[in-house]
């Protein structure tokens, strides 16, 4: 009689141990996050809820290595960022991880082709690699026509498809989003989410921190975080409308 394989469960992507950290303001110590233990697998698409002041920006700061922890431990693909110095996060930010954000962080005096090659020197690519990846990405999130303008002529949802495909360049594993709809408009956020759940369905794993309700309807799982703590679903809508959005 042949023998049954056991299949043990691949590792989790992301891998989250008692994640603390705590900082002054003041005489005042201030807890963001108290204790997170999380487990996320690769090629989800995870939504973290929670209102202002929850700790999910920090969460997502501290995954993608932006910040360093007060305790606990991080591991993301297999490597354990609490034992890297500064070059070796810098490292795994660029081969890794593709940061969006609220505000766009573009540099306004760049058009939008040279806002996407822009990471690519650092990866030490070409200059005509960088120019055909950027134009190629800039494409692909419906810029075409709008490669040689630059932030101030565009709008915020054109702003943040820059945004998402200065993302993109590097080819990363991971895309993390930090309230990518909080300054767009019903219909520009809707096409954001869109984009991104594209990213997810190419076999990215994508994790984003919102306020938005909308975004868990593109979603395979949804964090709720209350007072630095991860909180069940319903603790979360009980407690939630009783709080006081920034």
């Amino acid at each position: 009689m042949a023998e049954t394989e056991n299949h043990a469960p691949a590792p989790a992507f992301i891998r989250v141990q008692g994640l603390q950290k705590a900082f002054r303001m003041g005489s005042i110590l201030v807890t963001a996050l108290a204790g997170i233990d999380l487990e996320i697998q690769a090629r989800t698409f995870t939504v973290v809820m929670g209102p202002s002041g929850s700790g999910k920006s920090t969460l997502l700061y501290l995954l993608g290595g932006l910040d360093r922890p007060s305790g606990g431990r991080i591991e993301i693909s297999g490597q354990v960022l609490d034992n890297m110095d500064e070059n070796a996060l810098a490292v795994f930010r660029r081969k890794t991880v593709g940061f969006i954000f609220q505000s766009f962080n573009l540099v306004q005096s760049m058009t939008a082709l040279e806002n996407v090659e822009f990471p690519m020197r650092f990866a030490g690519i070409p200059g005509r690699l960088r120019r055909s990846r950027a134009m190629e990405l800039l494409e692909q999130v419906g810029l075409k026509e709008r490669i040689h303008h630059r932030p101030t002529e565009m709008s915020g949802g054109q702003q943040q498809r820059v945004a998402v495909a200065r993302a993109l360049v590097n080819d990363p594993q991971l895309i993390l989003a930090d309230e990518p709809t909080g300054n767009l408009d019903t219909s520009s956020g809707a096409s954001i989410m869109q984009t991104l759940s594209e990213l997810h369905r190419s076999g990215r794993t994508v994790l984003v921190v919102t306020h938005d309700p909308r975004m868990q309807h593109f979603a395979t799982h949804t964090l709720h975080l209350l007072d630095g703590k991860i909180t069940n679903h319903d603790t979360f809508q009980e407690t939630a409308p009783l709080l006081v959005e920034s």
